[in-house]
């Protein structure tokens, strides 16, 4: 395992990472030992809202942000802004499909970190049946190996389409093996449409709340379940509608960066959110000064003890 520091990273050297390559090549178990000697996070706490950075866009074919079609395809560019974020005292932890939790796991990057799994991405953008999302990442035995405190599902729910019976039957499976294992299940549901041959989410909040009735209800047990949602009109209607503990999800970034903060600002108000899991707004923000889009979110979460200290 080598731990860099991020102000140690020479971003305009190639060879940065090669280190990983010969790693995985000669020494392919010491992903398992890492993750074995990681100092864990001592876990979420009513009061104290989390900030997870998500990193599973890639592993979905989902390169694109702002309309740049190859913004996250670049690895070395992607671990960089990670270990920027990741460094930040005020991020939890990290939502990432497995061969980047197991780039991190690799560079020390996740010590005292939440870590979060993405267990479903075969949906790819494009694909003739993307609703049959499939779970083709991680699985709850897995994450319980490398001492993941949860996993992740996209559910997309379309009537027009009838794949979306398997996709409930297979969250609720997903759900069922997280908890068994004590992990949480973060279940990031959406209402779905097909519209000239691609699938399109509906943002509206009628939509947004009928997700939530449906995909809180998978699984023999909500024990262990969290919702992911986006940010949207009428977010308080949105709330009432679980009492499971929520994170926020930011998207492809569109607006103003002052405006999405915003938004973010006035949904972290409400009862039952527990915090943000962003992903390409923060790590790809428009300025391209990682450091300051994580700053300046994590500035928005309460509870935070640094917060607190300022406080007093």
């Amino acid at each position: 395992m080598t731990t860099t520091s991020p102000l140690e990273i020479d971003t305009a050297d190639p060879r940065r990472y090669e280190h990983l390559t010969r790693v995985r090549l000669e020494d392919p178990r010491s992903v398992q030992r890492a993750a074995d000697s990681r100092r864990r996070h001592p876990g979420p706490v009513h009061g104290r809202q989390n900030f997870v950075v998500a990193a599973d866009h890639p592993a979905r074919g989902a390169l694109r942000v702002r309309g740049e079609t190859d913004a996250m395809a670049d690895r070395r560019g992607l671990l960089d802004r990670l270990q920027i974020a990741l460094a930040d005292p005020k991020v939890d932890g990290v939502l990432a499909s497995p061969d980047v939790l197991d780039d991190l796991l690799l560079l020390g990057a996740l010590e005292g970190k939440l870590v979060f799994g993405s267990m479903n991405r075969g949906g790819l953008p494009g694909l003739v049946n993307e609703i049959d999302d499939r779970f083709t990442g991680h699985t709850a035995q897995a994450l319980d190996r490398i001492g993941a405190d949860g996993g992740k599902m996209l559910t997309r729910i379309c009537f027009e389409d009838p794949h979306t019976t398997s996709v409930l039957e297979n969250t609720a499976k997903a759900v069922d093996s997280l908890a068994a294992l004590g992990l949480i299940a973060m279940v990031e549901p959406f209402i779905s449409r097909i519209v000239d041959g691609g699938v399109v989410n509906d943002l509206s909040a009628d939509a947004v709340i009928r997700s939530v009735a449906i995909a809180q209800g998978l699984g023999g047990s909500s024990a262990h379940t969290w919702m992911k949602l986006p940010v949207v009109e009428d977010m308080e209607r949105v709330m009432a509608a679980t009492t499971l503990p929520t994170v926020l999800l930011g998207g492809d970034p569109s607006g103003r960066p002052d405006e999405v903060f915003a938004t973010w600002e006035a949904a972290l108000a409400l009862p039952g959110v527990q915090g943000l899991t962003v992903g390409r707004t923060l790590l790809y923000p428009e300025d391209g000064d990682v450091a300051a889009a994580v700053s300046t979110a994590a500035s928005l979460l309460k509870g935070h003890p640094v917060q607190e200290g300022a406080a007093r």
